[in-house]
């Protein structure tokens, strides 16, 4: 038997509403923030992600997923949504529309991970992209939507953590005191880390190996090292929160895991097992640095498996698959004929209506009614074509109530 590869998952109809109603939830409130979705393809040069992620992140130099296509063309499967809609932002010309431009989307996206909780190698990614200020009131408006989305899935063991890692002019000092602080114990730290002490110092910090987390508790902090413009605007960014009665935390440690952000970057983190729920920042050079005029820009993606997990954890919401409305039993050939059309009307006019359609016996299709959790259940056979009279039974409390044949639509519509 050829089975599903590891670190991918079959969605089965029984899971997939609760999918949906996710998915639903964000639509609704981004939409009310003024974002529209956008879809970008799966498949991009691999010189994107090099570009915008960065050659010294384990997303490009452990995960990503990279093939020669017959043209001898390096392409990639993407690995996140920020890169490739940026790069449609500059190849569609959509500087030239009114600022700023908010897009969503929810894609699935493809890495090489040791798969583990919360950690697949095809996962879906929920995410946001505001394109066009520079404004702190951008920072807040981003973190602020993500807020009533926790608040809507009834979320409530989730944490916000912030920091600044400052501009590209005060970053430079910071690593240079960065490096000061590593060096005396660079031999202790993981080949990985070693590798990034020259050419990316930051991503030390987003180690996850134990020991070097141990060892970069004490390091100096991005926030001790901001110039005056990037620290007035991580100041006006608390004030945002503190004003609209968002809690946060300031971690200090926070440089999320890609190369593209500058000043502020966010985490909502699970209580419960420590694992990011939604992360993002500001990457106000990514536009630049792929071809397009300097625009300053913040986004943040959730990975939908994880938020699910903690959904489910939570048991804050709990979404069964839809059920049929009415189900309509029949005995003989010119029943079916007219069960057909009645079905096909209720199904017209936006009710959930089924039929038997593997030939059952009557007793069968009763059984097979109450299986699938049909609410109501009406029969129809010579009698009923006679006298265009049914009795229309009620599955939860046995009550029957006799109605016009029809009129089932009508009456059904109205219940």
């Amino acid at each position: 038997m050829i089975q599903k590869l590891k670190g991918t998952k079959d969605i089965l109809p029984a899971e997939v509403a609760t999918w949906q109603y996710v998915e639903a939830t964000a639509k609704n409130i981004f939409e009310r923030y003024g974002y529209k979705e956008i879809r970008t393809p799966i498949i991009e040069s691999s010189e994107l992600f090099q570009r915008s992620v960065g050659e010294q992140t384990d997303v490009v130099q452990k995960e990503m997923y990279m093939f020669e296509d017959k043209g001898g063309r390096s392409i990639a499967l993407r690995p996140e949504g920020t890169a490739g809609i940026i790069r449609a932002y500059i190849e569609n010309g959509m500087a030239s529309l009114s600022s700023p431009q908010k897009m969503y989307y929810c894609m699935p996206m493809y890495r090489y991970e040791n798969v583990q909780k919360g950690r697949q190698r095809e996962f879906n990614q929920i995410g946001c992209e505001l394109i066009g200020s520079s404004s702190y009131q951008a920072d807040v408006e981003v973190m602020a939507m993500i807020d009533e989305f926790i608040k809507v899935l009834k979320i409530n063991d989730i944490t916000l953590n912030i920091n600044s890692i400052g501009c590209p002019t005060c970053r430079e000092e910071y690593k240079r005191a960065l490096k000061a602080f590593i060096e005396p114990n660079l031999d202790k730290y993981c080949d990985d880390c070693k590798a990034r002490f020259e050419k990316n110092p930051m991503r030390i910090l987003d180690c996850k190996v134990e020991a070097d987390k141990k060892m970069n508790e004490n390091a100096p902090s991005t926030l001790d090292y901001l110039c005056e413009e990037c620290s007035t605007h991580f100041e006006k960014v608390k004030r945002g929160l503190e004003n609209l009665g968002i809690k946060y935390e300031i971690d200090k440690r926070l440089v999320r895991g890609l190369d593209y952000y500058t000043k502020t970057v966010f985490e909502f983190v699970s209580n419960a097992d420590g694992l990011t729920v939604f992360g993002g920042g500001r990457y106000d050079k990514l536009i630049e640095e792929l071809g397009g005029q300097e625009t300053p820009a913040i986004g943040f993606a959730c990975g939908e498996e994880r938020l699910l997990d903690v959904l489910k954890a939570e048991g804050s919401v709990n979404i069964s698959e839809s059920k049929p409305k009415i189900f309509i039993a029949y005995i003989g050939e010119a029943a079916n004929d007219e069960t057909e059309r009645i079905v096909k009307e209720l199904r017209s006019r936006g009710i959930y209506a089924e039929k038997d359609i593997m030939e059952r016996g009557l007793n069968a299709q009763f059984k097979y009614a109450n299986k699938i959790g049909a609410e109501y259940v009406v029969t129809l056979g010579d009698d009923e074509l006679q006298t265009r009279k049914v009795q229309l039974k009620n599955m939860s409390s046995g009550e029957t109530t006799e109605i016009d044949l029809d009129e089932i639509a009508n009456k059904i519509a109205m219940l």
